[in-house]
């Protein structure tokens, strides 16, 4: 037994009636379980019950033993001295007040229904399982998931929004700053995404900017800062490009000590590090003030016709310096345009929005589940047990459900998890 499942029963008092005895067979009358308190003190706020046919309103504690009241010091703390009820599983020993006063119990073992304790307990029985609920997933309503992803999508993008404002400050409040290193990193994808992040810190936006007006040198800079421009190559471009930065260098007095060295090891090649910088660089050089064409762009056509770009010709037939391949032009696909959109274009908007006071909740929705679902480990285990991700809004908010409530086995305070305790869902 565990002390926040009983937290979970008293919020939406899972028990029939809501008159009952104390310990000391008083009879005792709930009106109202109160407000579920997550910070220091009483584990409800403004509860009132009906104690012997007169009315008390105060707080209420909740724990497995009664005798955890003194294991805990609540008897030396003042914020419990307005508690009106104690509720527990087992009562072992009398709780009294300050001035002598025995506080009511209310003892639960006995009233809590059968089924529901059953699936508590299966829902954490010991068996090693992915998450608690798997074998019960896929029967829940689609309506209870659909609507319970919607608000973890949210969850997830406003504590992207921390993140996000920690990093302007550190930007010195400068939105297209943030974005070019925000961009940067996504465009490093999961391998080399440490890496390109660090090469877009060890630069200063403003030297960005100029490099931008000529595409040699927005790209010199980036594949020079990544290291790829150092010794000798008997490569044309190379030596171009090494010529650029030497200079770059001298001019800005640029150094790439703390770069993260980039990674090829099982790339397939378009996701090469030296071509998906090359991309960044065209899309830099082509498209000045990005931020706010971004930010103004409310459909995905918008966004996808803003990186419709390929790198520079030279990488047309290569995918490192000095080593030839089939011509093909180095397009950014829309799958890779998507990963962008949920990673850093939508949180960015999102958090923009908030800091300017406006809502854009429906643009954000459309949007997000206009791009496609994310594939990896997490989401396509939960399609396995039930397809519920068919668009990045629900690939996203399935991250936040595992990450944030499977692995912390919060299942109470999950809306999957609840309905699995309280419906009779079709069982594998």
């Amino acid at each position: 037994m565990k002390e926040d499942f009983l937290h979970y029963v008293w919020k939406l008092q899972k028990f029939e009636g809501r008159e009952f005895q104390t310990s000391n067979n008083e009879k005792l009358y709930v009106k109202k379980q109160g407000s579920h308190n997550f910070s220091a003190g009483p584990d409800f706020f403004n509860s009132q019950i009906e104690l012997a046919d007169q009315l008390w309103a105060g707080n209420v504690e909740i724990h497995i033993k009664s005798s955890d009241w003194y294991a805990h010091g609540h008897e030396k703390d003042a914020a419990y001295d307005n508690v009106i009820l104690h509720v527990v599983w087992k009562h072992d020993t009398e709780i009294y007040r300050k001035d002598g006063t025995v506080i009511p119990t209310l003892v639960l073992k006995n009233l809590i229904p059968e089924n529901t304790l059953e699936r508590y307990q299966k829902l954490f029985s010991k068996e090693k399982k992915w998450i608690n609920c798997e074998n019960d997933f896929a029967g829940v309503d689609q309506f209870v998931i659909d609507n319970w992803l919607e608000r973890l999508y949210f969850e997830r993008l406003q504590k992207k929004e921390k993140l996000i404002l920690k990093e302007l400050e550190e930007s010195q409040n400068h939105w297209e700053s943030l974005l070019f290193r925000m961009l940067c990193k996504n465009f490093g994808l999961y391998v080399n995404g440490e890496s390109f992040y660090s090469i877009a810190k060890s630069v200063s936006f403003s030297v960005v900017k100029k490099c931008c007006q000529e595409r040699q040198d927005i790209e010199a800079l980036l594949m020079g800062q990544a290291g790829f421009l150092e010794g000798d190559k008997e490569d044309w471009y190379f030596k171009t490009l090494k010529n650029n930065y030497q200079f770059l260098k001298h001019k800005f007095k640029l150094d790439n000590e703390t770069v993260i060295a980039p990674k090829f090891f099982r790339l397939r090649p378009p996701n090469f590090p030296t071509v998906r910088l090359a991309q960044f660089a065209m899309l830099y050089y082509k498209r000045d003030n990005l931020f706010s064409k971004l930010i103004a762009a409310q459909t995905l056509p918008d966004i996808y016709e803003i990186f419709n770009l390929y790198g520079s010709e030279y990488w047309e037939e290569h995918y490192n310096f000095g080593i030839s391949s089939l011509k093909r032009k180095k397009r950014m696909t829309n799958k890779f345009v998507d990963l962008l959109v949920v990673n850093t274009i939508i949180p960015l908007k999102f958090c923009f929005a908030v800091q300017q006071g406006r809502d854009i909740t429906e643009e954000i929705l459309q949007l997000a589940s206009a791009v496609s679902s994310e594939e990896n480990t997490i989401v396509n285990k939960f399609n396995s047990l039930k397809k519920v991700s068919n668009n990045g809004c629900e690939s996203q908010a399935l991250l936040q459900l595992k990450n944030e409530y499977c692995d912390k086995n919060l299942c109470l305070q999950c809306a999957v998890g609840s309905s699995i305790l309280v419906s009779d869902v079709k069982t594998n």
